[in-house]
């Protein structure tokens, strides 16, 4: 299974996405769902990706064999984010029609969703969300963040938290949350969580982290959030029949 949200913001992007692909009872694997490409000065982007490894790879390694050989359209020359998620939607379709007519009796997806986000230029930062049709979504100050993979469990305080004005260090913040209650809701999801914050204009990465179930850090948010939500919980108002009980 996969978790990746991407976060639309007014001084910036944030990024965060688990690494589990399989969650078998003896077969634990882990694979990075998170990819830069930076020009420094010209171009920050990030792809994240969920649904059919084998797609995703494949996706992944024709943009980095087009920015290698400088490709009349790779990901370093596109005008503008639109370009950019046209040219990955390509891709990707023509990677799942490879695989569907390689194999047509497998009965397995091949298709495989992406999270596009970052600054081209001085463009203002965007996110989008392609789907396996190749079609895309962009972000606006209604819809600023997008999931994919199995979000359901960490929609809830995405939803209760995140909008355009939030700073990307609470966004951070609220990402981690969200990815810790989908793990522990769902074994399909789990660390290492891949964290990435882009500051408008910078046009670079500007923080990047990878947390384990023994960093420091993470330690220490879990433990907050979990002992906060429950002390929120016993807060709530009482009955109007347990007043004297």
């Amino acid at each position: 299974m996969t978790y990746c949200v991407g976060m639309q913001l007014n001084t910036g992007l944030v990024f965060a996405s688990d690494s589990r692909t399989n969650a078998g009872v003896d077969n634990i694997r882990t694979h990075s769902k998170m990819h830069p490409f930076v020009k420094e000065g010209k171009a920050m982007l990030v792809l994240m990706s969920a649904g059919n490894l084998a797609t995703s790879q494949s996706v992944i390694n024709q943009i980095k064999k087009d920015i290698k050989n400088d490709a009349p359209t790779n990901l370093f020359n596109v005008d503008d984010m639109g370009e950019a998620c046209d040219y990955i939607g390509e891709i990707s379709r023509r990677v799942q029609k490879q695989y569907t007519d390689d194999d047509q009796q497998s009965g397995f997806s091949v298709e495989a969703t992406f999270i596009l986000g970052g600054q081209i230029g001085r463009e203002q930062p965007l996110m989008a969300l392609i789907y396996p049709q190749g079609n895309y979504l962009l972000a606006t100050d209604e819809t600023p963040f997008f999931q994919i993979g199995e979000f359901k469990y960490g929609k809830t305080i995405l939803d209760r938290i995140i909008e355009p004005s939030v700073s990307l260090e609470d966004a951070a913040r609220c990402a981690l949350v969200s990815l810790d209650s989908t793990s522990r809701s769902n074994v399909g999801v789990g660390p290492p969580f891949e964290l990435i914050i882009y500051s408008r204009d910078s046009l670079r990465i500007n923080h990047r982290y990878k947390y384990d179930m023994d960093s420091d850090y993470y330690k220490k948010l879990r433990l907050a959030w979990a002992e906060n939500i429950s002390q929120a919980f016993y807060s709530l108002p009482r009955f109007d029949w347990e007043g004297n009980g």
